[in-house]
C-alpha cells in the first residue's frame, strides 16, 4: 500500500509563498515516497482541490496556511498538521519527517 500525503497551501495574496510552499511539499513528500497532492488557495482561487476520496486516504494532512482555507470543514474528521509557509518552504521534508514521528 503506499503511503498517502495530502496538503493545502494558502496565505492572503495567494501568489508566490502558497506555490512555493506546494511544490517544497511536493519535492519532500516525493523524496520521502509518499504519493502526493496539494491544493492551493489564492488569487487564482482554488487549484488541484482535494477530494473527499484524496483525505479520507491520507495518512498525513498537512495545511501550509497564513489564513483559514476555504471548505475547511472537509478536513474537520481528521487529524491536521498545520504549519508555517516559510517553515515549510524551507524544509518540507524536514517537518513531513517530524510530523511522521508524531503518528
Amino acid at each position: 500500500m503506499s503511503k498517502k500525503l495530502v496538503a493545502i497551501c494558502a496565505c492572503p495574496m495567494g501568489l508566490a509563498h502558497t506555490f512555493m510552499a506546494a511544490q517544497a511539499i511536493e519535492d519532500g513528500a516525493k523524496e520521502l515516497g509518499y504519493e502526493v497532492k496539494v491544493e492551493t488557495q489564492g488569487a487564482d482561487g482554488i487549484q488541484n482541490e482535494l477530494t473527499a476520496k484524496d483525505i479520507a486516504e491520507a495518512k498525513i494532512i498537512i495545511q501550509a496556511i497564513a489564513v483559514t482555507p476555504i471548505n475547511n470543514e472537509r478536513f474537520d474528521a481528521y487529524e491536521i498538521f498545520e504549519v508555517d509557509l516559510q517553515d515549510v518552504i524551507k524544509d518540507a521534508k524536514g517537518i513531513i519527517t517530524e510530523i511522521e514521528s508524531m503518528i
